[in-house]
């Protein structure tokens, strides 16, 4: 069926699964189908030809719902109990592995300077996603008063870390400056090596769209990524208990999140090397 290739071709590409909701690809695919004159199959081809046709298709398939202060138990455990962990280092570093249009980097960058024990030259947050439209709104910094990404913030944040402009409001600088925006597919793991070292990653609302041998591949590269006993927060509808991936859930009062700390995992992959 020439919608299955279609669908594997993208599966193989990003890791978005679809090969068990067809109709739902279909339907996010024909308007650009429809814009071009072509048929599924054609399509296909001319995707597999033109590279740039991805920036299209990921736009068209990825969902970009996101505002501040997202999950609200977790970034209180994060500043209450992993950034504590981390004072002394000369650079705490965080990575927001699926940042869309910046809220959630932005809102970590806060939730340090609000600590008022880490100052913010010691931390770098990078931001990464796969969608080039939501990075270039990420990067502006610049957020309508209409939107949906305020409907969580305090109105103290707000007051401190954002100044009133054109009918929006624009991130503060000593908050933007700590962030920096990268181009990322999950799958690249070559990619990733580059980035180096973090202490914190946040993947949040991401692995639900993948299948059980992407969220592998993935959570093994951010495994790799991480500093020894590193943090990783996904989602509260996610999970990677029993899927024997050398984290340790850690369980808090408010929420959970993950730990890398399992040697043995990593003795038992170099043996498969």
């Amino acid at each position: 069926m020439v919608l299955r290739q279609l669908g594997q071709l993208i599966y193989d590409h990003c890791g978005l699964n679809y090969l068990q909701n067809l109709p739902s690809l279909e339907s996010k695919i024909s308007k650009r189908t429809n814009e071009l004159g072509m048929s599924i199959w054609e399509y296909t081809r001319h995707l597999e030809q033109n590279s740039q046709e991805w920036d299209v298709v990921v736009e068209l398939l990825t969902i970009n719902e996101t505002y501040f202060c997202r999950e609200e138990n977790q970034l209180e455990v994060f500043q209450s109990i992993i950034l504590p962990q981390l004072t002394g280092k000369n650079l705490i570093r965080i990575w927001s592995a699926a940042c869309s249009t910046g809220e959630e980097p932005y809102t970590l960058a806060m939730m340090v300077a609000e600590t008022g024990f880490i100052p913010l030259d010691a931390v770098e947050i990078l931001a990464t996603d796969i969608n080039k439209k939501v990075l270039q709104t990420a990067k502006q910094g610049w957020y309508s008063k209409r939107s949906l990404s305020f409907r969580r913030m305090p109105e103290h944040l707000l007051e401190k870390y954002f100044v009133e402009r054109d009918e929006g409001y624009q991130v503060v600088d000593s908050i933007r400056n700590r962030v920096r925006f990268r181009y990322l597919n999950l799958l690249d793991q070559d990619e990733m090596e580059r980035f180096g070292e973090f202490d914190v990653i946040f993947c949040r609302n991401v692995l639900i769209y993948f299948d059980r041998t992407a969220i592998q591949k993935v959570v093994s590269s951010f495994y790799d990524r991480l500093a020894p006993e590193g943090s990783l927060f996904l989602g509260h509808a996610e999970s990677i208990t029993g899927m024997n991936t050398g984290f340790e859930t850690i369980h808090t009062e408010k929420s959970f999140y993950y730990r890398k700390g399992d040697s043995s995992y990593e003795a038992v992959r170099s043996l498969g090397s």
